[in-house]
């Protein structure tokens, strides 16, 4: 049984040797450089390899155990902010090419499942969004994305297909022909299948900067590679972009537990609740069969108490189903755009370096489609969907609202941070288990005592822009949050746009 609050793994990543590929050691020369292994990384590094050009995976930890690695494995051809909210903001022709383009990547996927036979449980399934309680709220939002569904030619029905895991549903509305995959099974499948003498995949790689230029100068911990293009397939582009300032950072919790009786049929389930949607589905494997649930998703570094958002789907879980014991417990990051949809292509001042970001919670689909769109460019192809997702798009009143939030959050906690600055005033007052800020000689410190009484001391400075770092309890990390970054407890970066590890403080004490 996993000890409580145990975050080592997902339930796709547990038991699985990741230690594959090995780090890099010398300079390089490529066509293209990419930096991080997961779905948009190693899909780019599959299609460009595939016409003929060669590449090169960098990865700072491992393959598949970032974001893809701690997703759902759903995919879908609708979004998780709505379809019908596409809808409203930029209209039907819009949100028809979000689900014929998110249709693609899901066939794309499949494709590549039975073209190299990646064993990573892929099935069609039918996606789910329903209410129990009924709230006129609640039942108009279903509703709304029942005619969204039908607006945008996908198979929609308001009426409960089969058994139904949960009882007294008030509206429903599915959509079938959906997938499930192993996300870190399929990436790893994926990478086995790239010819290694068109692209050398390295782990344990960090990339310390990328100068856009010709060629782009790839820096890493390693040597520098050298690329006509670069593509940040890392979630949120590493360094210091434009789109940072459009887009929200959240984080939720996942479990997988088992249950005591049958699992629910195979399906994605979206069940509106009082607070938050959360996301259900079964999993088997050769431990067992499982449930997976996720949500209680909050914005990074905000809040004091990280751990309550954790019980909350603890309590959501229990509410519902008869728990046996929950296995694994993980979470994961996403990135809100400002208007809805995805940046994809070169931002505003690049002309060879590329990202992929703003997916929400809907990465696995979009991470493919990026990998096409960005392919296609590099190549000198049109594609059908490169001017909806550009990073350069002008959405004024679609993204008025979203900017105005995050850049006001950001401004509220640098304000807040430096004016008030200090949760404690001397160490002695951290207990175990606690991480707390202060000040040490007018030193910005942010203090973790562990378990053995062990005090871990670094700076509180955020490396990417300046803001101050909080604690996430749940976690043991310390968050940012203005733009998402992510350290250890002994400040070395975990995710989000930071290059460099938080600064270690000119005397730490014992």
């Amino acid at each position: 049984m996993k000890k409580e609050h145990d975050f080592t793994e997902s339930v796709w990543t547990a038991n699985i040797n990741s230690s594959r590929y090995p780090a890099l050691a010398n300079d390089l020369e490529v066509d293209v450089a990419i930096i991080g292994g997961g779905i948009t990384g190693i899909s780019a590094a599959a299609m460009l390899t595939a016409k003929g050009k060669k590449a090169v995976v960098l990865e700072a930890h491992s393959i598949g155990k970032g974001s893809t690695g701690y997703s759902t494995g759903n995919l879908y051809a609708t979004v998780g902010e709505r379809l019908s909210t596409i809808d409203s903001k930029h209209g039907e022709e819009t949100m028809l090419q979000v689900v014929n383009s998110r249709t693609f990547a899901i066939n794309f996927i499949e494709e590549q499942v039975k073209k190299h036979h990646i064993d990573c449980e892929f099935q069609r399934v039918p996606w789910h969004l329903f209410t129990t309680d009924s709230s006129k709220d609640k039942d108009e939002e279903v509703e709304k994305e029942f005619d969204a569904a039908h607006k945008a030619n996908l198979e929609a029905i308001n009426s409960v297909p089969y058994i139904f895991p949960f009882p007294d549903i008030s509206t429903i509305a599915t959509i079938d022909h959906q997938a499930q995959i192993n996300p870190y099974k399929y990436v790893l499948g994926l990478a086995g299948s790239i010819d290694p003498t068109r692209c050398q995949i390295f782990e344990n790689t960090k990339v310390l900067k990328v100068e856009d230029g010709t060629p782009c100068l790839v820096h890493t911990n390693n040597g520098i590679v050298k690329a006509k293009q670069v593509i940040m397939a890392t979630h949120s582009p590493k360094g210091i972009y434009e789109v940072h300032t459009e887009m929200e950072t959240y984080r939720e919790f996942a479990l997988a537990a088992k249950i005591k009786g049958s699992l629910p049929l195979e399906g994605i389930y979206w069940h509106i609740n009082d607070s938050y949607q959360y996301s259900i589905r079964p999993y088997s494997n050769e431990e067992g069969n499982f449930l997976i649930i996720v949500g209680e998703p909050y914005l990074v570094g905000t809040i004091n108490n990280t751990e309550e958002c954790l019980q909350k789907v603890e309590q959501y879980l229990h509410k519902h189903f008869d728990v046996e014991d929950i296995i694994y417990r993980w979470a994961a990051q996403n990135y809100k755009s400002a208007d809805g949809l995805p940046y994809i292509g070169t931002s505003p001042l690049q002309s060879n370096v590329f990202i992929a970001t703003g997916f929400k919670a809907d990465g696995l689909v979009y991470g493919t489609l990026a990998a096409s769109i960005i392919t296609d460019t590099i190549f000198g192809v049109e594609n059908d969907w490169s001017k909806l997702y550009d990073p350069k798009r002008f959405t004024p009143l679609a993204s008025a609202g979203q900017f105005i939030k995050e850049n006001v959050n950001v401004i509220t906690s640098l304000v807040k941070d430096y004016l008030f600055y200090g949760e404690v005033d001397q160490l002695k007052e951290i207990k175990a288990g606690e991480g707390k800020t202060l000040k040490l000689d007018d030193e910005k410190v942010a203090a973790y005592r562990d378990e053995n009484n062990e005090l871990h001391i670094v700076s509180s400075v955020c490396t990417h822009l300046g803001c101050i770092v909080h604690f996430n309890n749940a976690e043991k990390s310390w968050d940012c949050p203005c733009h998402g970054s992510r350290f250890t407890i002994d400040g070395e970066v975990i995710e989000g746009p930071a290059y460099t590890n938080l600064a270690k403080p000119k005397d730490t004490p014992s």
